[in-house]
């Protein structure tokens, strides 16, 4: 069903989402790719030679076509899309803030579409990139769309309405941690392991610290009580006031 795949955008997220289906061995169907931005498109083909660069019209007229743009020009850029798009075709957005009815009015009524909100870690297979479908959208497009992206990660298919929570807490998430993980990493360096030790040390301590807090039947004040020195201790408290102010002014900015 989907024999091609078009995205509207040649930024992070198709990087992400290309890469991840290369990490897999993935065949996928021809790949085109419509960007304003030369120099967006050039990084793209020079790191995927194997994406086609194209027109609006002719990205527009794939199957399965994925908008991955910023909030700000998805809606003018979308009454374009409408002009040229298939009867039978599949948009994604990949964008938060514009949910599913938005969409489709933008898009002249056309009713196959759905959301996705991707994160990083599909780049390696190890994505949470969840789902929303419209009601338009029939059960075999709905599972054409999840089997395509089953190398890229886990796909729950969640309500329309926490696509924008999701980018808060998953997308947006590793953020909040991957520069206090390097600083680690770079301490275990200065402090005397070699590079493939200490890389070792923090991947491990991290996998198995996420398993012990999520996947054990430990509450989470046991958890943290396992290990009897805390060296943040005094800041603990400034840092989730931090996160729950800046992730509290996004998440209100995003499903206002």
């Amino acid at each position: 069903m989907l024999e091609s795949i078009g995205f509207i955008g040649a930024g992070r997220i198709a990087h992400i989402m290309l890469g991840g289906w290369r990490h897999a061995s993935t065949q996928l169907p021809p790949v085109y790719v419509f960007d304003a931005s030369a120099e967006a498109l050039d990084a793209l083909q020079a790191a995927f030679p194997q994406v086609h660069a194209a027109s609006l019209a002719e990205v527009a007229g794939q199957a399965l076509v994925f908008a991955a743009l910023h909030p700000p020009v998805m809606g003018e850029t979308l009454a374009q899309v409408a002009l040229h798009l298939r009867p039978d075709a599949l948009v994604v957005s990949l964008a938060p803030k514009l949910r599913l009815p938005a969409l489709q009015e933008r898009l002249g009524g056309f009713a196959r579409v759905a959301r996705m909100n991707p994160n990083a870690p599909a780049i390696i297979g190890a994505g949470f990139n969840p789902v929303a479908f419209s009601e338009g959208l029939p059960a075999q497009a709905r599972e054409a769309l999840l089997t395509l992206l089953a190398p890229l990660g886990v796909a729950p298919v969640v309500a329309d309405e926490l696509i924008e929570t999701c980018a808060v807490i998953s997308a947006m998430g590793p953020t909040y941690f991957w520069f206090q993980f390097e600083e680690v990493r770079r301490l275990a360096e200065h402090f005397g392991m070699d590079a493939p030790l200490a890389r070792a040390a923090l991947a491990s301590m991290l996998h198995g610290a996420v398993d012990t807090l999520f996947a054990s039947d430990l509450a989470p004040s046991r958890v943290m009580d396992l290990v009897p020195v805390r060296p943040l201790a005094e800041d603990e408290a400034a840092i989730c006031a931090i996160l729950q102010r800046r992730l509290g002014a996004i998440h209100a900015r995003l499903t206002s």
